[in-house]
């Protein structure tokens, strides 16, 4: 589980693309988006968008950063890199543990730089104190996300079922989370529809967090978020074991 996981760093740390692509979206929204809509959102009474902002957009960055991860399964095992991993004397729930793990590891690394680039355009947190704890929600965020990631990576054969998958997937989780707007006030059917979005949960935790301000209590976010992660942690691992190579 140690090496899979020391494997994903590796890589991430290698591809230096990776590191700065990774940081291209974020900052386009927080410019774009915070500084564009920046008026209209302080007009509605509703104080700083690049505060409200921030917390959505390290989320957007944990969420695409981990749940892109799960494709490297099926890069792997179309390259035959899985067959060896796989024929190693480790048992496949930790191999799917470690990758998993890694994956996490590296979308907190990702949305922990573009939460220190926040600071540089205008964003405040409401403790500095809380970072750290940000921080352990954001590694708990990326592994559910991972998690998801490693299950559709490993019930997938091809790059095109993926992509198909993630467009269908990961955009609505992210743009019906409240990442970009506030839960309040919505229309009866959009809030059960951000109530069950997993990732709605995780925003609401870190402004919470970082800016002092929620929808649900903190208990009841972090509550979730754990839920979640350990039954897609279940289900990741067995549809793992069932991989054929």
């Amino acid at each position: 589980m140690y090496i899979m996981w020391l494997r994903e760093l590796k890589r991430f740390v290698r591809s230096r693309s990776r590191i700065i692509g990774s940081l291209g979206q974020p900052l386009l929204f927080l410019l774009a988006l915070g500084y564009g809509l920046g008026s209209v959102f302080q007009a509605a009474g509703q104080g700083s968008y690049i505060q409200f902002l921030a917390p959505g957009v390290i989320c957007m960055t944990l969420i695409f950063s981990a749940i892109f991860g799960g494709i490297q399964v099926i890069w792997d095992r179309q390259f035959g890199f899985l067959k060896e991993t796989l024929v190693a004397p480790v048992s496949r729930f930790a191999i799917m543990i470690g990758r998993t793990l890694g994956g996490a590891t590296v979308a907190t690394v990702q949305g922990s730089i573009v939460l220190f680039i926040t600071f540089f355009i205008g964003f405040h947190p409401f403790s500095w104190l809380l970072i750290v704890p940000a921080i352990l929600v954001m590694l708990l965020i990326a592994t559910l996300f991972a998690s998801l990631g490693m299950m559709i990576g490993s019930i997938l054969k091809d790059m095109q079922g993926f992509q198909l998958i993630m467009n269908f997937l990961v955009m609505p989780l992210f743009f019906l989370s409240g990442a970009l707007f506030p839960l309040s006030g919505l229309p009866t059917a959009m809030v059960y529809i951000t109530r069950i979005d997993p990732l709605s949960y995780g925003v609401d935790a870190l402004r919470s967090l970082l800016i002092n301000a929620s929808a649900y209590p903190l208990a009841l976010d972090i509550g979730v978020l754990f839920l979640i992660t350990a039954a897609l942690l279940g289900l990741g691992s067995y549809f793992f074991s069932r991989i054929e190579v």
